[in-house]
């Protein structure tokens, strides 16, 4: 099974999965709206603003595994992301990133290693994951990282596919 098989749902409930993003880079970040990393969708926008053009996007995962930070429902979270930072990037349903419960997705991110060589569960939100054109995932970049670190755009840089 590729990572574009797999079952996802949008913010809105409509079926869907990464397959649409086949050919492009994917940025896979885990978001909460009340955490103090909340920030980086100001970034994450930036990026997408940046290199949509040239076959990137940002996939946003709402996710309240980490202090209870997702509360919000579907709705909530997309005025939030909307009003907020005006998120244009594809947001997903609010999923479980690391437990018994782990969303499919995840259970294949969360086998990447990061820069340390470590993998495994995911450390907080905002843990993003490099997805080449190819479907592989080629880069773990832990939530303190900043969507602009430049090290994080020479990997974007490295991977689109325009």
């Amino acid at each position: 099974m590729s990572i574009y098989d797999i079952s996802l749902s949008t913010l809105t409930g409509d079926p869907s999965s990464l397959a649409p993003y086949q050919g492009k880079a994917v940025l896979a970040v885990n978001v909460a709206s009340k955490c103090g990393l909340t920030p980086q969708y100001a970034g994450l926008e930036r990026l997408q603003e940046r290199y949509a053009e040239r076959g990137f996007t940002v996939a946003g995962f709402p996710c309240n595994q980490f202090g209870g930070q997702e509360p919000g429902t579907s709705d909530e979270i997309a005025t939030f992301c909307s009003a907020t930072y005006g998120v244009t990037f594809p947001m997903f349903e609010k999923l479980e990133v690391n437990g018994p419960d782990r969303h499919p997705l995840y259970q294949e991110l969360t086998q990447t290693a990061d820069a340390d060589g470590e993998a495994g569960d995911i450390q907080w939100n905002f843990e993003k994951f490099l997805i080449a054109p190819s479907g592989e995932v080629v880069a773990r970049i832990r939530p303190r990282t900043e969507p602009e670190d430049p090290a994080l755009i020479a990997a974007i840089e490295a991977v689109l596919p325009s």
